[in-house]
C-alpha cells in the first residue's frame, strides 16, 4: 500500500470496507472524543494495512487551535490509552521527544518532552518531604533529527536505555496525515513503535521493542497533510489534477496556525503522558508545574 500518511485508521479506510483477515476495528465514544481501536493480529493483517502487528488507538478530538482547555474529556481519554498501553504500574518509563524544534510542524516532540515531568533523580526521602508519596521513575529527552546530531534517533535512544534501564519508552513525533480535517485535532497511539519520517516518504531507523529491548509506546499529532491528495479531493476536474498533480505530489502541507496547534498539541499530551504515569497526583498539580 503506497500512500504518504503514519495513520493506521487512513490505511485501513483505504481499504474501502472491505474484510481482511487479521485486523479488528472497534469503534466508541468518550464524551468530545471519538475513539477507534484497529488491530493487527497476525501477518495478513501487516500486508493488508501496511503495518506491524500491534494495536492502533486514534482518539479524534476539537482542533486544538480553537480549544485551551485541557481539564476535559480530551485529558481523560488520553490518559487513560496510554494507561492501558503501559506494561505496568510502577515501571520506569522514558519520553523521548522526536523531531527538529526548528522547524515549526515538526517540533511536536521537543516541545511535549519540555513539559514531562522527570522524577528518575527524585529520591524517595525527598518526594516525601515535598508531597509526593508515589513517584513513577521517569526521564525525558530530545533526541534532535540526523541532520542536526549525525546520530539516528533509534541510535541515540538506544543509547540511553542501555544507561537508564526503563522498563518502557514512550516516543513523540509529530506525523502525517491524507485528510485535512485530521491535521491538528486527531492523536494516535500504539504499541508498535515507530519509524520516524515514513510517513513523508524520509524512513529513518525504526525505533521499537526489538531493537531497544523493551516496549515502546508511540504517540503522534499529524501535523501535515499529503498535496496530492489535497488535489484529488479539491477537484473533479482531471486535467487540473493532471496539471497540479506532479507539483503536489512532492509536497506536504500545513495549516497556517500550526504554531497554536503544535503549542497546544504538545501541553495536551505532555499533560496526558504526565497523567498516565503519576495517577496519584492531580492535573492540576502538573499545570503548576508547567
Amino acid at each position: 500500500m503506497n500512500c504518504r500518511t503514519d495513520l493506521a485508521l487512513e490505511r485501513q479506510e483505504m481499504l474501502n470496507g472491505e474484510e481482511h483477515g487479521g485486523v479488528t476495528v472497534k469503534n466508541w465514544k468518550r464524551e468530545n472524543a471519538s475513539v477507534t481501536q484497529i488491530e493487527i493480529v497476525n501477518e495478513e493483517g501487516e500486508r493488508s494495512i501496511g503495518k506491524p502487528i500491534g494495536k492502533y488507538i486514534t482518539v479524534e478530538l476539537p482542533e486544538f487551535s480553537h480549544e485551551s482547555e485541557l481539564l476535559d474529556g480530551r485529558l481523560s481519554a488520553l490518559t487513560e490509552t496510554i494507561r492501558g498501553l503501559l506494561p505496568g504500574d510502577n515501571c520506569t518509563v522514558l519520553v523521548a521527544g522526536l523531531g527538529n524544534e526548528s522547524i515549526t510542524p515538526d517540533a511536536l516532540g521537543p516541545l511535549c518532552a519540555k513539559q514531562i515531568f522527570a522524577t528518575r533523580h527524585i529520591e524517595k526521602t525527598t518526594a516525601n518531604e515535598l508531597g509526593f508519596d508515589s513517584l513513577r521513575p521517569v526521564a525525558a529527552v530530545s533526541t534532535g533529527v540526523l541532520g542536526q546530531t549525525g546520530i539516528e534517533s533509534a541510535e541515540y535512544i538506544k543509547g540511553i536505555v542501555e544507561l537508564v534501564r526503563p522498563d518502557a519508552v514512550i516516543t513523540v513525533d509529530a506525523l502525517a496525515s491524507r485528510r485535512l480535517s485530521r491535521l491538528g485535532r486527531t492523536v494516535q497511539m500504539s504499541d508498535t513503535g515507530i519509524t520516524p519520517g515514513s510517513g513523508v516518504g524520509n524512513a529513518r531507523s525504526r525505533i521499537d521493542k526489538s531493537v531497544l529491548g523493551v516496549p515502546v509506546i508511540a504517540i503522534g499529532v499529524p501535523t501535515v497533510v499529503d498535496g496530492e491528495t489535497i488535489v484529488s479531493d479539491l477537484t473533479n476536474d482531471e486535467r487540473v489534477r493532471e496539471k497540479t498533480g506532479a507539483e503536489a505530489k512532492s509536497m506536504m502541507v500545513t495549516p497556517r496556525e500550526i504554531d497554536t496547534v503544535i503549542n497546544r498539541a504538545a501541553r495536551l499530551l505532555s499533560m496526558s503522558i504526565n497523567c498516565a504515569l503519576q495517577p496519584d497526583l492531580e492535573p492540576q498539580t502538573f499545570l503548576s508545574l508547567m
